[in-house]
């Protein structure tokens, strides 16, 4: 799957207590969307893995997006 990154986003996860919060720059969440679009084209249990080391910023918490049946 090929993932689409708007140039200048950035992109952080947090979670507390149950609740999750994605704050992004516009960028990021264009390279959001955009990859969103794809990943819903694609089979049951394709998911989109998301951390520090690869796309988000430094202390983020990290992040799976699945697309199920």
């Amino acid at each position: 799957m090929e993932m689409e990154w708007v140039d200048g986003f950035e992109i952080r996860v947090s979670a507390d207590h149950g609740q999750v919060l994605i704050s992004a720059n516009k960028e990021g969440l264009l390279s959001l969307a955009k990859q969103l679009v794809v990943l819903a084209q694609q089979a049951p249990g394709t998911h989109i893995h998301y951390d520090e080391y690869n796309s988000l910023e430094e202390d983020s918490a990290e992040l799976t997006v699945e697309i199920t049946e």
